[in-house]
């Protein structure tokens, strides 16, 4: 049984891909390279005239990494500036740098306006070359199944937790409740396989792993979960100082497992 929840544990978080520094090294928040990179995959794709194929995230400097304000989830990459490398196909009616530079400044925008991701590279590699009738048809796809989605109340969801179940309000203790409440919070999910609690506390830290609305900037959402976490781990803030009214204040990390509904156990 032990060796069987071993397995589960690990297949679970190769699923997730890197945990990736969101944020600043006070931030204290991480993202699922899953997750993020579903949303970069999806503004890159939204470029005329191109297709991402394989995109990945790392750090951009991993000697020059500085260590994080709180204690980081297990195996988690350090802060600092990221690298995207990214693989994709264009059309032969723009030329190719043409096209990396539309989706270089994509790929940047997305990552700090929809993310919040600090990113100081971005190595782009052009593997294929799309046929324009075949774009466009794909297009008018699109935007036949955006219409279709929009009529039936279907949500976009770039980047799920995979293999992880979300609590509510229902079943949620004081921290979880805190979580809840803090808008763009849409669940809470146990993703990383050997720390089962999503809301787990200890020796004075607190880690959360949650699903965050893809229409809010996940950083931002990050940082109120933090500050709702330690006010209610806390007592409540003393105006001025570093710790609460109940005692000493946690420190508390977040881990954004998946933008969207987490996905059903």
């Amino acid at each position: 049984m032990a060796g069987d929840q071993l397995v589960t544990a690990v297949r679970r978080q190769l699923g997730l891909g890197r945990l990736l520094p969101l944020g600043g090294p006070a931030d204290g928040a991480w993202i699922a390279e899953r997750a993020a990179a579903g949303v970069l995959r999806e503004v890159g794709d939204a470029v005329p005239g191109l297709r991402v194929g394989t995109l990945r995230l790392s750090l951009a400097d991993a000697d020059t990494a500085p260590e994080p304000a709180v204690p980081s989830p297990p195996s988690a990459l350090p802060p600092g500036p990221l690298l995207i490398e990214a693989d994709f196909a264009a059309t032969a009616g723009r030329p190719v740098p043409a096209s990396a530079g539309l989706l270089r400044e994509a790929l940047l925008a997305g990552a700090a306006e929809r993310l919040g991701l600090e990113v100081s590279a971005v190595d782009l590699r052009v593997t294929d070359l799309l046929d324009e009738d075949e774009e466009k048809e794909r297009a008018r796809e699109k935007e036949r199944d955006e219409e279709a989605a929009g009529g039936s109340g279907g949500d976009a969801s770039p980047g799920g937790a995979p293999g992880a179940g979300g609590a509510t309000a229902g079943d949620a203790g004081p921290l979880e409740a805190a979580v809840l409440r803090v808008p763009g919070v849409v669940g809470l999910v146990p993703a990383l396989g050997a720390l089962s609690r999503p809301v787990r506390q200890e020796d004075g830290h607190v880690l959360v792993q949650l699903a965050a609305a893809p229409d809010r900037r996940t950083l931002d959402v990050a940082r109120a979960v933090r500050g709702a976490v330690e006010e209610a781990a806390g007592g409540g803030p003393v105006p001025g100082s570093g710790q609460a009214a109940g005692g000493e204040r946690p420190t508390v990390a977040v881990l954004v497992a998946a933008l969207g509904p987490p996905a059903a156990s």
